[in-house]
């Protein structure tokens, strides 16, 4: 009886074992590469395990609230979340190019676009849960505008990663209601057409020194194409096994600028090689196959888009760092969930498996 009791004690508290091992063993790892992209320092490792515990303790936080609660407060949490969109264009802090943050004397610096991530697809799955699916195209058209309100901000806030990954993260949900094959086929082709017209009239000049930077790293190796470039030969040289804990060349003698954020994965693969970039796959994806097993198993159609989203948007953000760290697509700054080094990305990340947990033990039914 006592053993009985001991093993129903995560599920009373709300907390999905499954979702639980799989995080915490990704912060395990995190830290481990982080340890020797940063050479040693102390200091780092320390902030990242406290960012990390925090993370953990909002996880669990959120785990606690039934999920119809955010279903409820959708709206106002959504206003609320545009409103510091707005305020950050005028007092918000500068950093790393991108004027996306609210920095405030007393309180602890944050970016109110990373929240964004969660609620836009809360308050889709709101609107679409409530409707006749497949949605109509008057649906679709309000859908947009929830959507497009918040990425444009985001971009004008000059932050193109995380304003494609607020996007995205809307666009799943419409996905998973089931919008039928030939809109999305209209709209992928609309998008076709209309990339020229945006690089020629409306991209500013550092997202079209992307794109050919992209195309060709090397018309600029000591410059915009210097990073990718490193990336790639840390990437090659690191082979099936890797140089070895410490050993990598490229990161420990500073040839890797961002070797601890949005290049880290070259640390890794250089270090451990294909096997260790393989390892390492191997726990996203079983994160991500629980989350989209709560998906799967959730009772309403709510959490059902909901869970589904912050499945597919934690994919997108692994997908898109290890693509840009290849040189598969232009580099537009997102870290490697779990492993970069960073503070509000990382505590939103565990915002999403609180969510995910909500759903899974509020409207609970057995899978696996």
């Amino acid at each position: 009886m006592p053993r009985r009791r001991g093993v129903s004690l995560l599920p009373t508290l709300h907390i999905d074992p499954p979702l639980l091992i799989g995080v915490c063993l990704l912060c395990a790892f995190g830290l481990f590469v982080l340890n020797s992209a940063t050479g040693g320092d102390e200091s780092v490792i320390q902030r990242q395990g406290i960012v990390m515990v925090v993370g953990l303790i909002v996880m669990c936080a959120v785990a606690q609230v039934n999920v119809h609660l955010f279903r409820r407060w959708a709206p106002p949490i959504y206003g609320a979340g545009v409103a510091l969109l707005i305020l950050v264009l005028f007092v918000g802090a500068e950093v790393n190019g991108a004027k996306s943050w609210i920095d405030l004397p007393g309180l602890p610096r944050f970016q109110p676009s990373e929240i964004m991530k969660f609620v836009v697809p809360a308050l889709l799955a709101w609107y679409l849960a409530s409707r006749p699916l497949p949605p109509k195209f008057k649906h679709l058209f309000w859908s947009a505008v929830m959507i497009v309100i918040p990425a444009g901000l985001i971009v004008l806030q000059n932050d193109t990663g995380t304003a494609i990954m607020v996007f995205m993260s809307g666009v799943f949900v419409i996905l998973l209601a089931g919008i039928r094959w030939r809109v999305v086929f209209a709209g992928l082709f609309a998008g076709f057409l209309g990339s020229p017209v945006w690089y020629l009239f409306l991209a500013q000049a550092h997202q079209k020194n992307r794109i050919l930077t992209f195309l060709d790293p090397y018309r600029d190796p000591t410059g915009a194409g210097y990073n990718i470039i490193q990336s790639q030969i840390a990437i090659g040289s690191g082979g099936i096994y890797g140089k070895g804990y410490g050993n990598g060349a490229q990161s420990h003698l500073d040839f890797i600028p961002e070797s601890h954020t949005d290049f880290i994965l070259a640390v890794l693969a250089e270090e451990f090689g294909l096997l260790g970039v393989l390892f390492l796959i191997g726990l996203y994806l079983f994160v991500l196959l629980r989350g989209f097993a709560i998906a799967y198993a959730a009772r309403d159609l709510f959490g059902r888009l909901l869970a589904g989203s912050i499945t597919l948007t934690f994919f997108l953000y692994v997908f898109i760092n290890m693509a840009m760290v290849s040189g598969l697509v232009p580099v537009i700054g997102l870290p490697l969930p779990l492993i970069s080094r960073g503070g509000t990305s990382i505590v939103t990340l565990f915002i999403g498996f609180g969510l995910l947990m909500s759903i899974q033990n509020h409207h609970r039914q057995k899978f696996f």
